[in-house]
């Protein structure tokens, strides 16, 4: 791969981290607070690329040779936009309405690099298979998916053993799409 400029990752993300090293990709990790909310008439992918960018501007005085890379994922579901949830009933809810159906995971990514915004988003269909309340009630007492967009994450028990089928990049549907990343990066260089 060819030599790129040294990385920040703006992620608490360990799924984030973990597909970062997986890619040989050196970075460090630098966390600012941004406040996610959005304008109520985007689409699920306009959503992801907007609050990947906005929290790409709290670097934008910041840095010049480094890249920073900001990500957001989401999940929607006929017409509903599923973020992380905010306690154990609402993660048991949101798996309950993705239960038996499809839903698309949309990740935004943002690449600040000499104040310029790189900006991409990539979709996967993610097909559930009926999942019983046990299950769901184990799975969200077990794992306390809190910190995921729609209350799973796919490398973990829930999606092993209640997915039955995607489209698209298995790595979107971690939290950063790992094959269009690449091919941004080195595009940069």
């Amino acid at each position: 791969m060819k030599d790129l400029p040294k990385i920040i990752l703006a992620s608490k993300s360990p799924r984030r981290q973990e597909l970062l090293r997986l890619m040989d990709v050196d970075f460090r990790i630098v966390l600012k607070e941004v406040d996610e909310s959005y304008p109520d008439n985007l689409t699920p992918e306009e959503i992801a690329v907007y609050i990947a960018q906005k929290k790409a501007k709290a670097f934008n005085e910041s840095v010049d040779d480094e890249i920073v890379l900001t990500a957001d994922t989401i999940v929607s579901i006929e017409g509903h936009i599923l973020g992380k949830p905010e306690t154990t009933a609402h993660a048991a809810e949101m798996l309950q309405m993705l239960s038996g159906k499809v839903h698309k995971v949309v990740t935004g990514v943002c690449l600040l690099h000499k104040h310029q915004y790189n900006l991409f988003h990539d979709v996967s269909e993610v097909f559930f298979r009926k999942l019983t309340t046990q299950e769901i009630n184990f799975y969200v007492e077990k794992y306390r998916p809190l910190d995921k967009a729609g209350a799973y994450g796919i490398q973990e028990w829930i999606g092993l053993t209640g997915i039955e089928r995607i489209n698209g990049s298995y790595t979107n549907v971690v939290g950063l799409p790992t094959e269009k990343l690449y091919q941004q990066l080195i595009r940069l260089v």
